[in-house]
């Protein structure tokens, strides 16, 4: 077993989820991975099955019954983790939008002594390809928008590639997470710097996916809206 897991939520990743779990798997240094699926009817859970059988000691998957979101397959993923002795434990998408060689350096970066490390487009180094002017635009204006509503340094709020060391997450109250869109990945960033982590955020290329569908959609932007002003709020 590695010392580091990945916990993947996926919903109808057939296109990818192969490819992604191979990357992995490769990596150095070793990666374990941790398939969350809610119920993909494209049969995304049966090909991580098949390939258990190929990567025993390092591949695994929990099924969950119904769509019911990514803030809940990461918490799920999370809870799994901690019950292990995974010392690093990192969440990102199975479309290749986050690279999978980046988790060495998100792992790196808690190592030398970050608690949460996260893979971001606006710091310097940072870039998005494949993505029209408009949508870049209206990604950095939310991003502006979460800064300026939590007072926080964090300049890519939504960013969905994060590494956690296994105290500062276990520090988090995961059962008062409550967003399960978008959202949530603000949450618990903003979590853990109320908790006083130290939150470093680490410059990755960000492509668009190529394969499968993206799952934004009107309440999920609508949660992220009125979400952080929730947060807020909750302070």
């Amino acid at each position: 077993m590695s010392d580091s897991l990945v916990v993947i939520p996926t919903y109808n990743e057939k296109e990818n989820i192969e490819r992604m779990v191979r990357a992995l798997i490769g990596l150095e240094p070793p990666a374990d991975v941790l398939v969350v699926d809610d119920a993909s009817p494209d049969g995304t859970a049966a090909i991580v099955a098949r390939l258990q059988p190929e990567f025993p000691e390092r591949l695994f998957l929990e099924r969950r019954e119904g769509k019911r979101g990514l803030g809940h397959a990461c918490l799920h993923g999370f809870r799994w983790a901690l019950a292990r002795s995974y010392a690093f434990i990192l969440e990102m998408d199975a479309d290749f939008s986050h690279p999978p060689a980046d988790v060495a350096r998100l792992r790196a970066a808690c190592d030398a002594g970050a608690d949460v490390a996260v893979g971001s487009r606006y710091v310097r180094g940072g870039e998005i390809k494949e993505w029209s002017a408009r949508r870049r635009i209206l990604s950095g204006m939310a991003s502006l928008y979460v800064r300026l509503i939590l007072w926080w340094p964090v300049r890519d709020a939504t960013a969905g590639f994060i590494c956690f060391r296994r105290d500062a997450l276990a520090a988090i109250d995961l059962e008062r997470v409550k967003f399960v869109g978008y959202a949530f990945l603000i949450e618990m960033k903003y979590a853990a710097c109320r908790r006083g982590l130290k939150l470093v955020e680490v410059p990755i290329v960000f492509v668009d996916r190529v394969a499968g569908t993206s799952k934004m959609s009107p309440a999920i932007f609508h949660e992220a809206f009125f979400g952080v002003w929730q947060l807020r709020l909750r302070r």
